[in-house]
C-alpha cells in the first residue's frame, strides 16, 4: 500500500473513521461513478455548500450548491467526464498523492476538516490537469454515524496562510470602464514574486495537427493548451494576469468571448486583441502572463471532493 493511502489516525477514532469517509470511500466511489457508495455520508436535510470561487474576500463567495441533490447531480456529471477521460497515469494513486487531510477538529459531536490537495494528474494527450485546491468540510454525529452537513471548498492558496496576505492580483479600488466592455479587467494590480509567460498557443495537437474548424472548438483547445503549459510552470488561469488574443476574423469575437469568460476565473486578467493572420488553419492563437503562487497552493477545478 502507498504511504499515502494509509491513514493516519488510530484505528477506532473519530479521525481516523472520517479520514476513511473524505479519502477513501470519496475517491473510490469517485472512480467507479457510484454515488450510492457515499450517499448515506451525507446529512440531506441539512446540507449545502459555498463556493469560495477562488477569492480571498468572502464577498465574492457564493452559494454553490444550496442542497445535495444539485451537488450529487454535479459529482456524477464529473465523475462520468472522469471515467470516459484517457489518463497517462494511476489516477487513483495521484489522487492519493495529492490530498492532504491531517488536520481534523472534533468537538462533541461537531467536525472540521481541512482537506488540501496539491498535485496534478497526467492526461493521455499529454495535458496535465493541476489538483491543487482547499476545502473545509462541516460534519456532524447523527444516530452514531459521522456525516457531511456541507462544505466550502475552491478556496484560494491565501486562506491557508498569514491573514495580511493579499492576492498576487486585483482590481484596483474605482476601476471602471466602458458599458461594451468584454471578460476583462480594464487594469489589475499585482505582485509579481515570479512570473511565468508562455508562448502563443493555439488548436494544434501533439502530432502538429490541427484541431477545430469553428471558433469555439478552436478556442477550447487553445485553451487547454494554454491550461497545459501553465501547468508546467504551477499555474493555473486564476493566476493569469495578462493575455494576448489573435483572430484572423474579428467578427468572431463575441463567440471567443462565450468560450473564454466560461473558462477564466474572475478577476479576469487584462486583455488585448489583435485582428491578424495566423498560421494555415489556425483562427486563434492565445498568449498569456502570470503570477506563480506560494509553493503549496491549491485551487479546484471541479465539484467533486476528490479532483
Amino acid at each position: 500500500m502507498r504511504t499515502s493511502e494509509i491513514n493516519p489516525f488510530d484505528h477506532g477514532s473519530d479521525r481516523h473513521t472520517l479520514w476513511e469517509m473524505l479519502v477513501r470511500r470519496d475517491i473510490d466511489a469517485f472512480l467507479a461513478v457510484d454515488w450510492a457508495a457515499v450517499e448515506a455520508d451525507f446529512a440531506a436535510e441539512a446540507f449545502f455548500a459555498v463556493d469560495a470561487r477562488f477569492q480571498g474576500n468572502p464577498d465574492q463567495w457564493t452559494l454553490g450548491f444550496p442542497d445535495l441533490d444539485s451537488y450529487r447531480d454535479c459529482w456524477l456529471a464529473q465523475a462520468r467526464e472522469f471515467a470516459a477521460t484517457e489518463w497517462a497515469e494511476d489516477v487513483r494513486a495521484a489522487l492519493f498523492d495529492a490530498t492532504d487531510l491531517t488536520r481534523i477538529e472534533v468537538r462533541g459531536e461537531v467536525a472540521l476538516l481541512h482537506k488540501k490537495f496539491d498535485g496534478s494528474l497526467k492526461r493521455a494527450d499529454g495535458g496535465v490537469v493541476p489538483l491543487r485546491w482547499i476545502t473545509l468540510y462541516h460534519c456532524r454525529k447523527t444516530g452514531g454515524r459521522w456525516r457531511i452537513t456541507g462544505f466550502t471548498g475552491f478556496l484560494p492558496p491565501a486562506m491557508h496562510q498569514d491573514a495580511s496576505h493579499t492576492p498576487a492580483k486585483r482590481i484596483p479600488q474605482g476601476a471602471s470602464q466602458h458599458v461594451s466592455a468584454g471578460p476583462y479587467s480594464p487594469v489589475l494590480e499585482v505582485d509579481a514574486a515570479k512570473l511565468v509567460v508562455i508562448c502563443g498557443q493555439a488548436a494544434i495537437l501533439r502530432d502538429g495537427s490541427v484541431k477545430g474548424d469553428t471558433i469555439e472548438e478552436q478556442a477550447e483547445v487553445t485553451l487547454d493548451n494554454c491550461e497545459t503549459q501553465l501547468a508546467r510552470a504551477g499555474c493555473t488561469f486564476a493566476d493569469v494576469f495578462k493575455v494576448n488574443v489573435y483572430l484572423t476574423n474579428l467578427e468572431d469575437w463575441p463567440r471567443f468571448n462565450t468560450v473564454y469568460a466560461r473558462r477564466m476565473p474572475e478577476p479576469r486578467p487584462v486583455r488585448t486583441a489583435v485582428g491578424t493572420r495566423l498560421l494555415p488553419g489556425l483562427i486563434v492563437e492565445i498568449e498569456m502572463w502570470a503570477v506563480q503562487p506560494v509553493a503549496g497552493a491549491s485551487r479546484p477545478e471541479s465539484c467533486q471532493n476528490t479532483a
